[in-house]
Parts: C-alpha cells; structure tokens; sequence
C-alpha cells in the first residue's frame, strides 16, 4: 500500500533517510534538524512531500519529493529527492508502486515530467529506472551551491 505521509511518520522518515544515506555510503553527510524537517513537510508552506510504501502494516519504502518547473514546456514537474526501499522488502514491488504513484500525482497536477539523480555507480537502481522506461539525461551536468559558496554568493 501507497500512502501519503503524515507528521506522525516523522520518526520512520527519518529512519528512512539515515538507511538510504548509509546504502549510498554517504551516512557522515546527514545532518538534518527534525523540527524544521517537520516543518519543511508538514508545515505552513511545505516544501516537499513524502510517499510511503507499506508492507502488513510497517514502512518498507518511501518517496521524497517537491515540485519544478519547466519554462520550456510551461509546466510544473516533480523532482523526485530520494526514493529508497529497506533491503528486506526489496524485489517486491514497492519502488515501481512509489514511482507508479508519483507518476499518478504528475499525471492528477498537469506535470511535464517527473525526474531524478541517480549515483553512477548505482546499477541495480539505473537498470531498475531503464526497465520502467526512464532515460537518463546524459547531456546534463548537476550544479551545486552548498556551505561556504552559496553563503559568499548570497554575500553573507
């Protein structure tokens, strides 16, 4: 079952959040407040919103996302952040059933199109994501302003 997240999930979010960075071997970068986390999704202006997968009762799997927008076609998308399924539960349907509702959401709100990052090295993902039908997008290079950079751009 798909369902959408309410703040009494936040515990299992973050759960969710610390597994994936560990499977992506990038645990050290997580440094998220849950308040604001709180916040950031269940608040006044929520600034993205959370799927999650169940299995018998208990969070298998979620989706983490926030809408774009496309100048060229004039439409929003949605950028899917993270999409992780706990290792246990996996092969069973729960990535396709997220991604098959992010798509409904997408289809329900006039999106353009629904996108994502992939790690390079991450096979069993990109072959997953090809075998949906996804492309990926290899004349694209991702920017990225953090920390000390964005802080001396902004001019603080």
């Amino acid at each position: 079952m798909i369902r959408a997240a309410t703040p009494a999930d936040l515990p299992v979010i973050v759960r969710l959040i610390r597994d994936l960075a560990e499977y992506e071997k990038l645990a050290h970068a997580v440094d998220l407040d849950e308040a604001k986390l709180r916040d950031h999704l269940f608040g006044p202006r929520p600034y993205a919103e959370v799927l999650l997968a169940e299995d018998a009762g208990a969070v298998v799997g979620f989706a983490l996302f926030f809408h774009n927008y496309s100048t060229f076609r004039g439409k929003p998308g949605i950028y899917l952040e993270d999409l992780f399924v706990v290792p246990a539960a996996r092969g069973k349907g729960f990535g396709k059933a997220l991604l098959a509702e992010l798509a409904n959401l997408a289809v329900a709100r006039d999106c353009a199109r629904v996108e994502w990052s992939v790690l390079d090295w991450n096979e069993p993902s990109i072959n997953f994501y090809r075998a949906l039908g996804a492309v990926p997008m290899d004349e694209w290079t991702v920017f990225r302003l953090t920390d000390g950079a964005l802080r001396t751009l902004a001019g603080n």
